[in-house]
């Protein structure tokens, strides 16, 4: 058995919330059953990373609560490393409510704002630990929380970026949080400082004109990221690094809750890059990774473990 990195090998911060879920369709009503859980994009990339053999780290805020310690728990229990989060007595843990209003329609409600995950700030960041990191991941969703959390963003990535840390970054937009014009001007500030930047089209807007997926990737390198991944969804994606398009079809698969799909393409893509792979087998196994996500219910419980990646590799590629 190989000893653990002195360091973690992922380093991640941002807001983890409990999820109360809805068991079956229809309205929320008295006695309606509700499935407990915890869920955040940051953390599930880490936990999709640590799921993948590498080590990875959660940075963030939980109030002093039951909420706050079964994420906690939750996270170690994966194998996330969180002895750099905190726990806040100020402000209670977040709280998503998810109503599964009809068969295929998804309702959610969240109450996060002042809450303990929005209170995140620089002073909650371990410099060290994350200049000894092999990868810093962030995500726009962050940034919207509030301007602590925002400032720890920033912060986080200068501090990465002087240390020779790769920068990945996924626009993530959430319009519920923030307008497109906001979004566009805070996180334009983030792009210079990536070195991987994720996005779906109508997020790559943000930055550059609406075209077709390969001339968006493109203008997206030219922002500053050396390499740009565009989600594509059921037509899968595809990414411009160093000059050269890859192309990645979808992994067929039948979709029951697309919820965290795009964290676990991330999370795979950056197990990957931390495996040293190239960008086709980067691709593949993002792909892959976002395939389990679909099938499963939940943000993250769909997340695939390393030997488990072959019951979907053989499966056919949707063209």
């Amino acid at each position: 058995m190989n000893p653990a990195p002195p360091h973690p090998e992922l380093v991640t911060l941002g807001e983890v919330m409990g999820v109360a879920a809805a068991t079956t369709p229809g309205p929320l009503a008295t006695g309606a059953a509700l499935r407990l859980g915890w869920a955040g994009a940051e953390a599930t990339v880490a936990v999709g990373v640590s799921r993948l053999g590498r080590s990875a780290a959660w940075t963030g805020r939980v109030g002093e609560d039951a909420m706050g310690a079964m994420v906690l728990a939750g996270l170690r229990a994966e194998g996330v490393d969180v002895s750099g989060a905190r726990t806040d007595p100020a402000a209670p843990t977040g709280l998503m409510l998810r109503e599964r209003r009809t068969a295929d329609r998804l309702r959610v409600t969240y109450y996060r704002a002042g809450l303990a995950g929005s209170r995140l700030a620089p002073e909650d960041l371990d410099e060290a630990r994350m200049a000894g990191a092999r990868i810093l991941h962030v995500t726009g969703i962050t940034p919207a929380l509030s301007p602590t959390a925002r400032a720890a963003v920033e912060h986080a990535v200068a501090v990465a970026r002087a240390a020779g840390v790769i920068v990945s970054f996924d626009v993530n937009h959430r319009e519920r949080l923030w307008s497109r014009a906001e979004a566009a001007e805070v996180l334009a500030r983030l792009l210079p400082y990536a070195d991987i930047v994720f996005a779906g089209p109508e997020e790559a807007a943000l930055f550059v004109p609406a075209d077709e997926p390969e001339r968006m990737a493109r203008a997206l390198t030219g922002l500053g990221p050396a390499q740009a991944v565009l989600k594509l969804g059921a037509d899968g994606a595809l990414a411009v690094a160093d000059g050269a398009l890859h192309v990645q079809p979808a992994v067929r698969v039948t979709a029951v809750d697309p919820v965290g799909a795009g964290d676990a393409f991330v999370s795979g893509y950056l197990a990957a890059v931390l495996d040293g792979s190239p960008v086709p087998e980067r691709l593949r196994l993002a792909a892959l990774c976002g395939a389990f996500a679909v099938s499963v219910p939940g943000d993250w419980e769909g997340l695939p473990r390393s030997a488990e990646l072959g019951l979907l590799a053989a499966q056919d590629i949707s063209r």
